[in-house]
């Protein structure tokens, strides 16, 4: 079984660990789910690019630095939950310190690509969206795309990655779907072999789906109410 990199309860206490490898490691693990979500979170509560940028990499290196993460509990609901009221604790007191301390004074940075990141942010057609919102469907996108990504490296560590590169359009319909038949044909398969395939790759795309929302969820939550939360973001 694929290990997915992703933000769960059990990376949140080891971001939490006083050991500084671990806590490091953990901490790029959770950036790496949660640093867009954050990011557009923090622009469309009215923030440049630039203070944005300055913000979140603050954000994620502080959160570590204060002990936050050691009162993050999976009894007491999502990880997303938590993790957003610590962004406005974090802006509320940010608005106290501007004219006190420079920004990014005490910070190691993160090492963030925020070109690409504000790119995706202003070409985004959700900016209508409350800031709670655009955050839930930054984090309902970041999810997916892990997903992918991680359901990626698992077929190419099968050898399967033409096999993957051919139907991945068929988890997601972002792209138009190829007949069977041609794909069979491209892949030197029958048509019966590829539609086996396929239904195989949207069984494991949507039990690692799963899988990432159970690791956020506290005990009692439904899963399926959180993917049918998962997809109504990405519709909106």
């Amino acid at each position: 079984m694929m290990h997915f990199e992703t933000t769960r309860w059990s990376v949140v206490r080891a971001a939490a660990s006083s050991q500084p490898s671990q806590a490091r490691h953990a901490l790029e693990a959770l950036c790496r789910i949660y640093w867009y979500p954050i990011y557009a979170y923090i622009r469309r509560r009215g923030n440049c690019a630039e203070d944005a940028k300055d913000l979140t990499q603050e954000f994620f290196a502080r959160i570590l630095a204060r002990d936050d993460l050691k009162s993050a509990d999976p009894s007491k609901g999502r990880f997303r939950s938590f993790l957003l009221a610590c962004v406005n604790h974090f802006l509320s007191n940010e608005r106290d310190r501007r004219t006190t301390l420079k920004r990014g004074g005490a910070v190691v940075f993160l090492p963030l690509d925020f070109a690409a990141l504000e790119q995706r942010y202003v070409s985004g057609a959700w900016h209508v969206l409350s800031p709670e919102k655009m955050f839930d469907r930054a984090w309902a996108l970041a999810t997916v795309e892990s997903a992918l990504s991680g359901l990626q490296r698992e077929y190419d560590k099968a050898g399967k990655a033409v096999l993957f590169d051919r139907l991945k359009g068929t988890l997601t319909g972002q792209e138009e779907r190829v007949p069977y038949r041609e794909l069979g044909v491209a892949l030197g398969l029958t048509e019966g072999a590829v539609k086996v395939a396929a239904h195989r790759l949207r069984q494991r795309y949507r039990q690692v789906l799963i899988d990432e929302i159970t690791q956020t969820l506290a005990e009692g939550e439904s899963v399926e109410e959180e993917l049918k939360h998962l997809f109504s973001m990405i519709g909106a």
